[in-house]
Parts: structure tokens; sequence; C-alpha cells
């Protein structure tokens, strides 16, 4: 230091050692700034230091305080903001070297930039080398911040691990505070282990910790995605009683399980109790309302929360009206949806391409193909430019409309800005040309995907060989499932049925047989369903084996699959024209009604008396007592009740 100023009085001399740091600071934002590379092509540039050499001229030591220190701290989080950890390694080396004082928010400030890089091993290892390395005495916020770096990483296990090596360590004498349960309860119920999670917040008070918002909510919400609403009910309660207030978000966590459930009642309680504890609903709890209201297909009720929300004054938001289009669609009601769209145009929102590809699809299903063109032509003046999502819902339209040359000038648009088409865009157009009965154009979508590198997925296997199935190519057909096979790919009941269909109007109804048997072999999306049964009960009827048809029958009843009219119809008709003297299956169907409940399956039961009472053929008092004995069981009766009470209500 230069010897003036040792002649300076202390005060004096410490503003101008400090004028001296803040110098230094500019000068290195300055180099920054000019000559410093950018920080992701640094890794390219070994030899070029990070550091500038002149910054790190240490001044002596003047009583307690070390000149440049601040510096050095200014440095580490610059190099933390932009996440370059090389540099920042020079720095700690030069630090180390110095014997520099190392305080415990610098590593804090490298442990989030750890975390924003997605880096939690690299957090783990400097937290330990804290101690040893930097003689800097890690704290429980040290030990939360790299906790928290490894839970947001979605690394559940591994933050348990971390917790419990950390708290065995006495040497480290850190003792878990609010924030610490918090982070081991997220985890341990992200991990389904919600029981554990409700050992730790037992042990809080234990620790001085008294629970807050955020453990609750926490807690909650396990539950209620463990189905144990009632649990996480009571711990509203439990949480009202000891003094911690909910929030909104408190609230919506039940209300959106209670939705999902199907318990809209209890759901609008809920927000009655919201008032009742000065806690006013906001846009998220109506939206979790509108989404179940839809779900359950009470739209219109849904179209009034919109006005209850705005009397609250809560504006719907793009997910409220996307919510009830959405609703809207799958009820077969698209064009309300388009109303819904007009309405949230007027009120300032602009749809977004998911609300356009939801409504054009669901219009083309309607038949309502040009409404849905006319939308559009609309989305594209309003300026919401389609991506793939809209292009191939357009195209899977034009396909349902029986328009497949038109869906591929789209597809050629599609592709002319910049937009691959996957392969659900590639099976609508062959299941398009199928329809329209041009098989050669079918194939040569096919051959197409192929050539852009578009795998063919499960879908797409089925609509080749559904479509060849229609067309009577039945070799071609088995040769592409073989192919499908020795891919991997295992067709579904779809395709397995169109086959088995083909072979049985061939009169090959053995090979229909084999290919039955593969399915049952197959996973639950190859599963024979009644369509298959009834097409092989049919073909062998149809060659008098009624044997092999009952028997066929009792497997298909085995499996858990109910006979349905077309089921009953085969065998009516084949007992009145095959069996010798001819029988009205009045003692068939009552004792297929006796199966099935024995079975426990009412409503495969149910629709079968039905159609015998609409054929005037009464069942056996005997079948009547046991039907309505299985009927009034308590918890059919509680299930008949709580419909009611559902009706009623909601």
């Amino acid at each position: 230091m230069p010897k003036c100023l040792l002649l300076l009085p202390n005060l004096l001399r410490s503003s101008v050692l400090r004028g001296l740091n803040l110098c230094i600071h500019s000068r290195i934002h300055s180099l920054q700034s000019c000559s410093s590379p950018s920080p992701h092509n640094r890794g390219d540039d070994e030899d070029e230091p990070s550091v500038p050499v002149e910054i790190f001229k240490s001044g002596t030591q003047s009583g307690s305080y070390k000149l440049g220190d601040s510096t050095f701290y200014s440095l580490i989080e610059n190099y933390a903001v932009s996440c370059d950890f090389r540099s920042l390694e020079r720095v700690l080396d030069q630090m180390k070297r110095e014997r520099r004082v190392f305080v415990e928010r610098n590593f804090i400030v490298m442990f989030k930039a750890y975390g924003k890089a997605h880096l939690p091993e690299k957090a783990l290892g400097l937290f330990h080398r804290m101690g040893n390395e930097f003689r800097c005495r890690q704290t429980v916020k040290s030990f939360n911040c790299v906790l928290n770096v490894i839970v947001q990483e979605g690394l559940f296990t591994r933050a348990l691990e971390f917790y419990s090596d950390v708290i065995a360590t006495k040497s480290l004498n850190i003792h878990p505070n609010v924030l610490t349960f918090n982070l081991v309860i997220k985890a341990l119920c992200k991990l389904g282990s919600v029981d554990k999670a409700i050992e730790r917040f037992r042990e809080m008070p234990l620790n001085n910790c008294v629970p807050d918002t955020y453990t609750y909510c926490t807690l909650m919400d396990g539950l209620c995605k463990e189905s144990r609403i009632d649990d996480a009910i009571s711990l509203l309660d439990e949480m009202q009683i000891e003094g911690c207030f909910a929030n909104p978000i408190t609230f919506n966590v039940l209300i959106n399980a209670l939705c999902k459930k199907g318990d809209l009642v209890r759901a609008a309680k809920l927000v009655d109790n919201m008032y009742l504890k000065g806690c006013v609903p906001n846009e998220a709890t109506y939206n979790v309302l509108v989404h179940g209201l839809c779900l359950k297909g009470k739209l219109n009720k849904a179209v009034s929360l919109l006005g209850q929300m705005v009397s609250n004054k809560c504006v719907p938001n793009d997910i409220t009206y996307g919510t009830l289009i959405n609703g809207f669609v799958k009820q077969g009601r698209s064009v309300d949806g388009a109303h819904v769209l007009s309405s949230m145009q007027e009120r300032g929102h602009v749809g977004n391409e998911h609300i356009y590809s939801s409504l054009i699809s669901g219009l083309f299903k309607e038949g309502k193909s040009e409404l849905a063109m006319q939308l559009w032509r609309e989305m594209e003046e309003k300026g919401c430019q389609p991506n793939a999502v809209v292009f191939s819902a357009l195209i899977d339209g034009l396909c349902r409309a029986g328009k497949p040359d038109d869906a591929r000038e789209v597809l050629f648009e599609m592709k002319s800005k910049g937009y691959a088409p996957n392969s659900f865009t590639y099976s609508s157009l062959m299941k398009g040309y199928f329809d329209k009965g041009e098989s050669h154009k079918a194939v040569l979508v096919w051959k197409e995907m192929e050539d852009n590198n578009c795998n063919h997925n499960k879908v797409c296997y089925s609509i080749l060989v559904d479509g060849l199935c229609k067309q009577g190519k039945l070799m071609e057909a088995l040769m592409v499932q073989k192919q499908a096979l020795s891919r991997g790919i295992k067709l579904d009941v779809v395709a397995y049925s169109s086959m088995i269909h083909g072979f049985c109007k061939a009169h090959s109804v053995e090979q229909g047989m084999k290919l039955f048997q593969q399915m049952l072999c197959q996973e639950s999306e190859s599963q024979p369903d009644v369509i298959t049964y009834n097409i092989l009960l049919d073909a062998l009827c149809m060659q008098n084996s009624i044997p092999r048809a009952i028997s066929l029958l009792n497997i298909m009843l085995d499996r858990g699959c109910d006979p349905d009219l077309i089921t009953c119809n085969i065998f009516l008709r084949t007992l009145r024209e095959k069996v010798n003297p001819p029988q009205d299956g009045r003692e068939f169907l009552d004792e297929l009604v006796v199966r099935l409940v024995r079975r426990h399956r009412i409503k495969g039961a149910s629709n079968i008396i039905e159609m015998m009472l609409r054929k005037y053929l009464l069942p056996k008092g005997s079948t009547w007592a046991i039907v309505v004995q299985e009927l009034c069981k308590p918890r059919n009766t509680r299930k008949a009740i709580n419909e009611c009470w559902s009706k009623l209500y909601c």
C-alpha cells in the first residue's frame, strides 16, 4: 500500500480503500463487456483466461479488512448469473491461493446457478467441498438450497439420501427448519410415500418447526393423488384449528381432486367454505370447476359459471374458454363451442391453435365440413398461424368428409411451411383413401412415410391391414401383419377383427380361429372384444358348428366380455333355423342372464332382459328373483342413490 495512505486517519483510509474496490469493480465490468468472450464460447478457448490478471494484484492487509474480497464476491456473482462455471472455478482457486475469506452467500449463489443449469451433482459436490476445501461452514441455508436443486430436478430419492446423510453427520450440526421439511415432504409425496410424508409432518413440532400453508398444500396434494380425498379434507380442518389460514391454492387442490372424481356436490360445498373463511375463489378455482362440470357433461352449468366468475370480479382467461370449448366438442356440440369462441373474441381474447384444432376436428366429426373450413379461413385471417396439430386436424377432417385429395393438398402446404407430418397425419390420409376405395393411393402414402423417415407405428399398421382386408387382399394383409410382428409391433383389436372377418367371409373360419388364438396371447389392446366374438360366432353358427360356438361363448364369458344384442340375435336365429325341433331361445337367454348375474355383471344381464321383454320372451320367476336380489345389494343401492343426488344438485 502506498505510504501516503498509511498516514491517513483510519476512517478516511477505509473510504479510500472502498473507493479503490469500486474502481476495480467498474474495471471488471468494462473488461467483461469489451474483451471477455460469450459464456457459450469460452469452452472453445482453453488458454484465454476469463478472469483478467490485473485485478488479482492483492493489496496488503489493513487491520481486519482485506483489500479485494468484495471484488472476488462480485466476480462469483457475475459468473454464476452467466453460468460460466470454468471461470467460477478459477476465481475459487485464486481465492484459495490468496487465502481469501469464503462466505456462505457466495456458495448459495453458485448452488442456484447449478440448479439453473440442471447440474445437481455439481451442487452436491460443491456443498461437500465448502467445509473441507474452502473452510466455510455449511448452515441450513446452503443445505436447503442444494436440497431444493435436487428436488427441482425430480431426483427425489437422491434428495432423501442427501437429507439423511447431512442430518446424520453430527459434525455439520445442521438442524432442519420448515423449508427443509417442506422439501422432504414434497419428495416423499412425489415418490408416492404419503404415509412417510405424514410421519415427517408429525415430527415438525418436535424440531421446533411450525407447518406453514405450503406444508399442508403439499400433503393435501399427495393425499389427493393417492385418492385419499377424505384424509386431505381432514387435514384442511386440522390446518384451520392450528391457526394456519388456507389460501385459494389450498382449496383449489381439494376442489380439483373432487372434480376429477366427479363429486361436484362436495366441490361446491368447499367453494362455499372458501367464502365463509374469507378466502375468495380465483381464476384457477373457477377453471377447475368448469373443467369438472365439462367432465360430467354439465355444459350449461359451466356456461352459467362464467357469469358468476365475472360477477365475482374474476375474468375468464384462455384456459377457461379452452376448457369449455373442449367440453362442447367432446359432447358433440362443436357448433356451441364455436359460439363460445366468438364470445371469447368479443371479450378481447384470441383463440390459440389448440382451440382451433379442437373445433375443426370436432366439426368435421359431426359432418359440418363447411363450418370447419370457414373456421380454418377465419383462423388465418385473424393472424393465428396454424401449427402441425391444426394441419393434422384439418387433414383428418377432410379425409372424414371423403376428400382425401384435398387433404393431400393441405399436406403439401403443411410441408412447405416447415411442419413435418407425423404418423397421425399420414394415418388419417391412408384411411381416407381406403374409405374412398383408392387403396393404391393409400399404399403410396405408406411408402411416402418411409421416404420421409416417419416411423410406422401400431395405428399405421392397423389402418393398412384393415384397409387391405376390406379390399379383399387378405394375403397382403397377412404379410403386413407378419412384418409388424417382426418389428415388435402388435396390431390392435380392429386390425385383427378385420382379418378374422375377411377370412370368415372367404369361408376360411379355421384361419380366423388361428388369428383369434394369437389375440388371446397378446396385450390388452389386442384382446378380442364383442365384435371379434360376434364375427366368429356368426361364422361358426352358419357352418352348423353349434358346439364350437357354445364353447367360444363360454370363453367370451370367462374372459369378462359381455354378450350384446347382436350376440343374442345370432343364437336366436341359429336356434330357430339350425336346430330340430326349432327353439324360441327363451331358455337359452334365461340361462345366459343367470350366468352373468352370478359373475356380478349386472349391466350385461340387464341388457339381455330388456331384449327378452321386447321379444316377449319373459324370464323365469327365479331369474327375476336373482336379478332383483343382486340389484338391491347395499353397494348397488348406495351407488344408485348417489347418482340421483348428483343429478338433483348438479
